[in-house]
């Protein structure tokens, strides 16, 4: 059975460790975020010395993992050995060593905590090396989530820590840091650490800790550039050209694409009902009226212009085709171009 990653951190906590776990899929903050767990909370830290192996995939084969498991510990009722960067097995694609590894599966060493750290890759389903997998060890198996998922799961992670966000102060943090679950995390604990009691977390809250300027951020460029508010629009662009540093371009452009392919999305769908929209673009269904809106601002003839504006601009900041042109004057004249 595989098991959803919440649920395996729910049982740890409660300390209920099995034998053999094995951590794979695309979303690595999951699984490191389990092996951690288990690192640092297993054992105590006077029996770590002993009975705490940690292997890198690379440098070890499957028998060598093997013969680590099958040790007894000292002065201690458990070992834990870890491998991570487990994809890297020098044999764990091979019959033999997948052989070996199921005769230990079916019989682990009660005392030994197993665990796999198998990042950015899954296992084929059809084999029998899966299954017996499956059937014996503790298996999560994590998926990269959907853009319009990241801002649920910052409500559920922060609901976790015992505080709460508003939905808008959590998309900020998304525009502004994106869909990497391990950046989130962090960030969310740079500002939870500031608040002991239970706290709603607003936008001023995420701007303040963050480090994003409340009137100068890409965000706010983006909805200017959406309302076609060209005087707003003008004061941030002229704000970033003096302040590159703090503000790259090249995750600018990347905001400012995201916003024009999913005008693209809403023109080229037939259906154009609300809840239909926010799934075919990942937009959270609370923000969708502000897409609709900018599509109305921009027809589909100009979205697809302004598209090859931005992926032109796009290589210009990463040095194709320009000499010694300056950040700042690409991003100003993309959105002269995206707002006349």
């Amino acid at each position: 059975m595989v098991h959803k990653p919440e649920d395996i951190l729910k049982r740890l906590k409660e300390n209920e460790y099995a034998p053999i776990y094995f951590l794979s899929g695309t979303e690595v903050f999951y699984i490191d975020q389990i092996t951690e767990f288990i690192e640092e909370n297993a054992l105590q830290e006077s029996q770590k010395g002993f009975n705490q192996i940690i292997l890198y995939g690379k440098d070890v084969a499957i028998q060598d993992i093997i013969n680590n498991a099958k040790r007894f510990p000292m002065m201690s009722d458990r070992q834990v050995v870890i491998i991570k960067e487990a994809q890297d097995i020098q044999d764990f694609n091979n019959q033999a060593g997948q052989e070996a590894l199921m005769n230990y599966l079916q019989n682990p060493l009660p005392s030994t905590i197993l665990v796999f750290a198998y990042k950015n890759k899954s296992l084929d389903k059809r084999k029998t090396f899966f299954k017996i997998l499956q059937q014996h060890a503790i298996m999560v198996e994590s998926k990269k989530l959907y853009d319009s998922q990241i801002p649920d799961w910052v409500l559920q992670y922060i609901a976790g820590k015992g505080h709460d966000i508003e939905l808008n102060a959590a998309q900020i943090l998304v525009d502004y840091i994106g869909n990497d679950l391990e950046r989130l995390s962090n960030e969310i604990n740079k500002i939870l650490i500031n608040y002991r009691e239970k706290t709603l977390i607003t936008p001023g809250i995420v701007q303040k800790y963050v480090g994003i300027s409340k009137d100068y951020n890409a965000f706010e460029l983006q909805r200017a550039i959406a309302v076609k508010d060209i005087i707003k629009a003008n004061r941030i662009v002229n704000y970033f050209g003096a302040n590159t540093r703090t503000n790259p371009i090249i995750p600018v452009i990347a905001l400012i694409f995201n916003l024009f392919s999913k005008l693209l999305i809403i023109h080229q769908s037939p259906d154009k009902n609300r809840n239909k929209l926010a799934r075919l673009t990942g937009i959270n269904p609370y923000f969708i009226n502000e897409y609709i809106h900018a599509s109305h601002n921009y027809p589909l003839g100009k979205v697809i212009q302004h598209i090859h504006y931005i992926r032109e601009a796009d290589l210009r900041s990463k040095g194709v085709g320009v000499g010694s042109i300056k950040e700042g004057e690409i991003l100003k004249e993309l959105v002269y171009k995206l707002l006349h």
